[in-house]
């Protein structure tokens, strides 16, 4: 049982980047691939949060004396994650608009419909 509590988040990270990978590879409907591929985006942003945890860690702040820079937790990766979250919602707003304008084109977000008719 303490193995679980102590990798519960690595767990959940997988577990997202999975669904959304089957999402990805199953799913023909061009919105329900862009779901995938916001909840692999999102797994992959738990997963980078949980390797940068230190339990009982600090703020990398230097604000008082006897702080201990071992128990502080590495600001990279929180900062990777927020670099992240504005990519990943550019893409999710550029793969939106495209979506809407395939259907505006062609009628069908089925992305078997699309590839079988030329432009």
């Amino acid at each position: 049982m303490d193995f679980l509590n102590n990798y519960i988040f690595y767990i959940g990270a997988f577990g997202l980047i999975f669904i959304g990978l089957y999402i990805l590879l199953t799913r023909k409907n061009l919105i329900k691939l862009i779901i995938g591929l916001s909840i692999v985006d999102t797994g992959v942003n738990l997963l980078i949060i949980c390797m940068g945890y230190l339990k009982n860690g600090t703020a990398p702040i230097f604000s008082r004396k006897g702080l201990n820079p071992e128990t502080m937790v590495d600001p990279t990766p929180q900062a990777l994650v927020l670099t992240s979250i504005v990519i990943g919602v550019a893409v999710l707003a550029m793969a939106l608009s495209l979506a809407i304008r395939l259907y505006q084109h062609y009628g069908t977000l089925d992305m078997r419909k699309i590839k079988e008719q030329k432009w």
